[in-house]
């Protein structure tokens, strides 16, 4: 056995040196493919010839790479020495591109193109010679080169002036473009005609090139008549309105009749480009039915010209709509519906694929892809307001396409169809969640792209998007974006995830904060110190930032600050330290020098004492910066611990990058205040005090909706014991009017009703005050506040502890030296003095219990004089 195992082993060891044997086979070729010392002295070249010599040199006896480089090298010499290069250089050139292979005859095209262009040719027979040339090699026998010079010369004649293209094109153009020419000939004459005609007035174009034209138009090849009916589009610019409806139109209508499918798509493609210049009466009578009939016979029986005609549609639609009937809008609006369903049965509100062959199921596809590109313009063409009755159903189906590529041009399209659709925007809603829903990320990837423009115009009420709009609320939105970042994250494709964080940046403008707080901001922290692409976690810092700078609630802001400070600032981990730094690299930008300083300076600067080197090198870069936010003399303090950390640095650090790199920090910090132009300086002050305005509208907006909350929930308390107190009343007054004999019901209730008062007053100024008698105080004022007469919402309105005290402390004093006045008062100011009692007890706790009962005192007097009085 143990034999066995060496036999074994030995074999696969002559194995491999029998590999080896057959690499040195291979490296022998590449060992003769070095140059001998012939071939060397053939490439060497006398130093002592100037330039000219030794092109012509290269160009008799060098070889191929030499006389490229020659070729390439051309313009240079035509601009060092324009006779001598045309007179001894480019002859040879000629020679030469007779038996050059492709490579040398594009780089001679492109050579002379750039010599035609740069306007270095100053002599006629100079620009004869290359014209010379140019044609020459227009019928190369390989179709490639022949195309290169071809478009060499169709950029050259924007260049040359209109008596050298008379000469030199036009008169050998009319020969080449005879039936007994080569197929190649004749195309390149269609373009050529199609190129010089916005050269010449329009009574040249008419009299010399439109004869041609109208033969090109009816030659034996359809690929000639395709060519030429393309460049009718240039020929027709060029001869004017009258001309173009007199020779090009007919042309154009016996075209789009023509046999072959590809001529009658460029005859199509040309009518649509030339829509504007042919005037209603032949839209009406010429144009729409020769469209009508073109697009039913594509329908019918050839797919091969659907995807040209539904990429054009939107466009043909709306250059024939100011001609339309209401007939004729119908019947292009219900053919491009048929259009957008192509290849697709509908079952139970489901887009499924036919069972069709591949190639014209791919087509099919197309097709339906073009109608989703021209969706927005349809939108346009069949008027926004009837969207929901006409076009909605074929949204949806685009947007459940089971093709990809449909529905990911859908998705780039639809901020447009939002755009369009105004105020009746919540009719995609439903198709803006599916989107963000689907499965495939490209989808998905396409939609990102407008994702701020969309949602903020989805969540308005048609009133644009910006901060005055008003909200709507977008059923399954929250869910939906949720979903979609952790299909984003969940996949390998982190640039869609990137760009899908930095678009959530646009969150606080349409959900609200508290729906970011407790669905996106923990997910926001997770990709922090979870996810693995710096890219991603990067941006997912910037949008945490994002979230904390608008957010409105100061309990929540904090708690984001103290987590940012718990998980990341004093994370364990250094790579959360570093994100952490990379936090506050983005908050100097988002947030004023205060905020900053406030709350993220002082645990930026205590990263000085971190372990791990990478932190202080990434604290290092940062000092500059840190310093920026510090503004003197407000906050020398600040610049005492940042100088500080510095010094300890210097002093203490052993890395030694981290030593050099605080280093040339400390001469950046030192030119900091030298170094920055007094307008920059301004700019930056300038801009800081707005974002520190803009941080103070947010706490006042906090307030305010504090306020607003907290009135709302004492107006409905208020209503709620009116409501009972009503009832109560009620039930007294049938209780009275039954007692009563022989007196009218309301004046036996109204006399009732004052002994009541009269004697609940008398027992209260007769009681000391109890725990409960408080409340019954407080309910009383809540209650009778809201009904004071000329102190409106604003006098429920509570702002905050301080100024609700400062406030009911003023109303009570002002109440109460009212009511010392000897006057003979009304019941509302005894509501508004009981009120401002009751206000001034809950401020001043049981020190003021001594005046609540003056108070009451007052108003049972009050009560009885005015008693006495009826």
């Amino acid at each position: 056995m143990f034999i066995g195992k060496m036999t074994l082993s030995q074999s696969g060891l002559f194995g491999q040196i029998d590999d080896l044997q057959d690499l040195t086979f291979i490296e022998r070729p590449i060992r003769r493919s070095l140059k001998t010392a012939e071939e060397i002295d053939k490439l060497t070249v006398d130093e002592d010839l100037n330039d000219i010599e030794r092109a012509v040199y290269l160009l008799s006896s060098g070889q191929d790479v030499q006389r490229a480089s020659v070729i390439v090298n051309l313009p240079n010499l035509v601009r060092q020495n324009p006779a001598e290069t045309f007179r001894r250089v480019v002859p040879k050139v000629r020679e030469v591109l007779h038996v050059a292979g492709a490579d040398m005859q594009l780089a001679a095209a492109g050579s002379f193109l750039t010599i035609l262009q740069d306007d270095i040719v100053l002599i006629q027979t100079h620009t004869h010679s290359i014209l010379q040339i140019v044609l020459l090699n227009l019928d190369h026998r390989d179709a490639v080169v022949g195309n290169a010079w071809l478009e060499t010369l169709l950029s050259a004649i924007d260049a040359l002036p209109k008596e050298t293209i008379r000469q030199e094109i036009l008169s050998p153009l009319v020969s080449k473009a005879q039936l007994s020419q080569s197929v190649p000939a004749r195309l390149a004459s269609c373009r050529i005609l199609g190129k010089v005609t916005a050269k010449f007035e329009s009574s040249v174009v008419k009299k010399d090139l439109l004869p041609l034209v109208r033969s090109l138009c009816q030659d034996v090849e359809y690929e000639v008549r395709s060519c030429m009916c393309r460049q009718l589009e240039n020929i027709a610019r060029g001869i004017g309105l009258d001309h173009t409806k007199a020779v090009v139109l007919p042309e154009l209508v016996e075209l789009a009749r023509d046999e072959g499918s590809t001529v009658r798509l460029a005859a199509f493609d040309t009518i649509i480009n030339l829509l504007e210049m042919f005037d209603n009466d032949d839209r009406t009578r010429v144009i729409f039915p020769l469209v009508k009939t073109f697009c039913e016979k594509c329908f019918k029986a050839d797919e091969a010209v659907l995807a040209s005609l539904s990429f054009q549609y939107g466009k043909l639609c709306h250059g024939l709509s100011a001609s339309f009937t209401d007939e004729q809008h119908l019947w292009f609006l219900e053919f491009y519906k048929k259009l957008c369903c192509l290849g697709l049965q509908h079952e139970n509100g489901h887009c499924e694929s036919q069972p069709y062959p591949l190639e014209l199921e791919n087509k099919y596809a197309l097709v339906r892809r073009n109608c989703a590109y021209n969706f927005p313009a349809m939108v346009l063409f069949a008027d926004p307001n009837h969207f929901l009755s006409e076009l909605y159903r074929t949204f949806s189906s685009l947007c459940h396409d089971p093709e990809i590529s449909v529905r990911r041009t859908a998705a780039e399209g639809f901020h447009e169809v939002v755009k369009l659709l105004g105020p009746n925007v919540h009719y995609v809603h439903k198709e803006l969640i599916t989107l963000l829903q689907d499965d495939s990320l490209e989808v998905l990837d396409a939609l990102l792209n407008h994702l701020q423009e969309t949602l903020e115009l989805a969540t308005s009420r048609g009133e644009g998007a910006g901060p005055e709009s008003k909200q709507v609320n977008v059923p399954d939105l929250v869910p939906a974006l949720v979903s979609a970042e952790q299909k984003a994250a969940s996949s390998l494709r982190w640039r869609v995830h990137e760009k899908l964080l930095q678009r959530y940046s646009c969150l606080p403008r349409v959900i609200s904060g508290d729906q970011i707080y407790f669905r996106f901001l923990q997910r926001m922290f997770n990709i922090i110190t979870t996810n693995n692409v710096l890219p991603v976690q990067r941006e997912a810092a910037r949008t945490l930032c994002v979230f904390l700078r608008y957010n409105r609630k100061q309990e929540q802001r904090q708690e984001i600050i103290t987590k940012i400070m718990q998980e990341l600032a004093q994370g364990r981990s250094y790579w959360n330290r570093l994100r952490f730094l990379d936090l506050c690299e983005i908050a100097t930008d988002l947030f004023s020098k205060s905020y900053f300083c406030k709350h993220f300076l002082i645990q930026a600067l205590e990263l000085v004492n971190d372990p791990v080197a990478n932190v202080r090198y990434k604290l290092c870069h940062m000092l500059p910066r840190l310093r920026s936010t510090i503004r003197l003399p407000a906050d020398k303090h600040l610049l005492q611990e940042l100088e500080f950390c510095v010094r300890k640095l210097l002093c203490r650090e052993k890395d030694k990058d981290v030593v050099a790199t605080v280093r040339k920090t400390v001469l950046e910090l030192d030119k900091m205040d030298i170094a920055e132009p007094y307008h920059k300086r301004h700019e930056r002050d300038l801009l800081d005090q707005k974002k520190e305005k803009e941080e103070t509208l947010l706490l006042e907006m906090e307030l305010l909706e504090r306020q607003q909350s907290e009135a709302k929930l004492v107006g409905e308390k208020h209503t709620e014991k009116k409501r009972r107190d009503s009832k109560a009343g009620l039930s007294g007054s049938k209780g009275m009017s039954g007692s009563a004999s022989g007196a009218t019901l309301s004046t036996s209730a109204g006399k009732e009703m004052r002994r009541a008062k009269l004697a609940r007053s008398r027992s209260l100024s007769s009681h000391p005050s109890t725990p409960k008698m408080a409340n019954a105080d407080k309910t009383l004022k809540v209650k009778e506040s809201g009904s004071c007469p000329g102190s409106g919402k604003s006098s429920i309105i509570p702002i905050n502890d301080d100024a609700l005290r400062s406030h009911h402390f003023n109303v009570a004093s002002a109440s109460s030296s009212l009511s010392s006045t000897p006057s003979t008062s009304s019941m509302p100011v005894l509501i508004r003095s009981n009120t401002s009692s009751s206000v001034d007890h809950r401020s001043n706790g049981s020190k003021d219990t001594q005046s609540r009962k003056l108070t009451i005192q007052r108003k049972s007097n009050s009560f009885g004089m005015q008693s006495g009085r009826e």
